[in-house]
Formats: C-alpha cells, sequence, structure tokens
C-alpha cells in the first residue's frame, strides 16, 4: 500500500504530507521555547540589582558554536539542492558536513563548555560584610559610576576550612575599579594569580556554576539543555538520511529522498535560529 502525498502536493492545502507536519511540529516548538525565553526575560528584568551575573560565558566559544550552526544551514541546503539535481555523490558529502558541524557543536558543549561551569565557583557576600570585602568588589567605585553594586566573589575554588573559602580570583574581582570586566570578552580572561580568602560566616550562599546558582544558570542549563537534545535528535536523522539506506530510497524514488531531506531541514534550521536567540542573550548581554 502506498502513502499518498508523500511526493506530490495535496490539493486542499497545496502541501505535501510531511510538510504539513513539519510545519505543525515547528509551531509548537516556537510556543516551547517561546516560553522559556519569555520566562528568562522576565525573570532577568525582575532581578534585583547585583544578582544577575555578567561576562561569565566563554564568548569565543560561543561565537565559534554560532558559526558551526550557521555553516550547517548552509551545507543541509546544498544537500537538498544537490538531491533535487540527481547528484548524489555531492549529497552525501553536504550531509556528512552537517553531521560533522552538529557533532562538533555537541561535542564542544558537552566536553568543554558545560565542564567549566562545574569547576568555577562564585560566593555571595551577606550585604552587612559588603564592605569587609570592597577590595574584591570595588563597589564604591561602581556607585560612583552609576554602576549596579556586585554581591559574588567568582573564581576557582582553591582551597576550603570549615571556616573560610579561598579563591583564585577571576579578573571581575581581581580588578574591581575597571567596570568592563563584568562584559563579555572575545577573548578569555584566565583566572588570576591573586587569591582571596572570604569567611564563611559573611557568606551568604556560595556554589559551582550550577542551576542551583542562580536563575541565571538554571535557565542556562535549561535552555542550551533543550537546545542540545534537538541538535542531537536532528544529527540522528541526518545520520538515518546519509547511511547506505538513503541510497536505496535515492534509487527507488529520489523525490521522496529530497522531500525527507527538506523536512529535516526545516528542522534544522528552527535548531539555528533559536541558537541565534540564545548566543546574545546569554552570551552578550
Amino acid at each position: 500500500m502506498e502513502i499518498p502525498y508523500t511526493i506530490s502536493n495535496r490539493p486542499d492545502t497545496g502541501l505535501w504530507n510531511a510538510k504539513i507536519g513539519i510545519w505543525l511540529f515547528l509551531a509548537s516548538e516556537v510556543m516551547l521555547f517561546g516560553g522559556l525565553f519569555s520566562a528568562y526575560i522576565f525573570l532577568r528584568l525582575d532581578a534585583p540589582p547585583g544578582l544577575w551575573p555578567h561576562g561569565l560565558l566563554n564568548v569565543p566559544v560561543g561565537t565559534m558554536n554560532t558559526a558551526i550552526l550557521i555553516a550547517s544551514s548552509v551545507t543541509v541546503v546544498l544537500a537538498w539542492a544537490a538531491l533535487k539535481m540527481r547528484r548524489y555523490n555531492a549529497y552525501w558529502w553536504y550531509m556528512l558536513a552537517t553531521i560533522l558541524c552538529g557533532v562538533i557543536f555537541l561535542t564542544v558543549k558537552l566536553t568543554y563548555e558545560w565542564p567549566q561551569k562545574f569547576e568555577h565557583f562564585g560566593a555571595y557576600i551577606k550585604p552587612d560584610a559588603l564592605g569587609k570585602y570592597e577590595k574584591y568588589l570595588g563597589n564604591e567605585h561602581a556607585a560612583a559610576k552609576g554602576l549596579a553594586p556586585r554581591l559574588e566573589i567568582t573564581g576557582h575554588l582553591h582551597g576550603e576550612t570549615p571556616t573560610e573559602y579561598e579563591l583564585a580570583l577571576d579578573p571581575l574581582n581581581a580588578d574591581p575599579t575597571n567596570p568592563t570586566m563584568d562584559r563579555p570578552h572575545f577573548f578569555p580572561l584566565p583566572v588570576t594569580d591573586k587569591i582571596a580568602t572570604i569567611e564563611k560566616k559573611d557568606v551568604e550562599r556560595a556554589t559551582m556554576f550550577l542551576p542551583t546558582h542562580s536563575t541565571y544558570f538554571a535557565s542556562y542549563f535549561t535552555i542550551t539543555g533543550l537546545h542540545g537534545m534537538h541538535v542531537l535528535g536532528g544529527v540522528l536523522v541526518f545520520i538515518y538520511m546519509w547511511l547506505p539506506v538513503s541510497k536505496r530510497l535515492y534509487q527507488c524514488n529520489p523525490e521522496h529522498l529530497a522531500n525527507r531531506v527538506e523536512v529535516a531541514g526545516l528542522f534544522w534550521h528552527f535548531v539555528d535560529l533559536v541558537w541565534i536567540f540564545v548566543f546574545p542573550l546569554f552570551y552578550l548581554l
């Protein structure tokens, strides 16, 4: 039994079945990510001064991943175009490039970017103890510039005792008089050799950069994790269409394979578009 309208367009919609299905699915995805982005924006707007982190993500890595995903959108279109022109060998290579871009994106995220957060440490200072750590926070200087106060000292945990934390400071706390330190930097700023000793009785809360650290990182891990699952799903679909099984479908019905690649490509373009929103919201603003 042959399923109708897998190649030809339906007379009532002017589209073939799978294309209708993917647009309906993407409409639900817009609502999903739209709700998450809206929640992120409202959480950020409602955050008290000093409680929303700045400049803590790796901008060069985020830029590289953005370029990789944009390149993969180009290669998947080229793969579809190659099928329409009945150039299967070119399609195979373009699809391979798309798969590799997706795998590189996930590898960078899972083996480099996320593990960095688990090594980073932040300690929020109690309001009545802020003056004690002025040399790390620089709030007097910030107030003179009309900037929000810093409440958190960040770095790598150098040592810990029952009464104290020792932090190898991030540049934003090592040079608190520089108001640009808590803004995104294209070139990464390494941890300094300056060690700060913070008494635990002065700390309101302290944690690695986990979802429990702040609503910022809770939002970051939720949205980037969900986006990563979509990237993984797209890569798996592309692998299926790249394996030798696709050659048999191409030989039997090349237009059907082209339609499948077009539908998967629409999903992939949406995944890339989501990341184009993620990158500036989390990395640059």
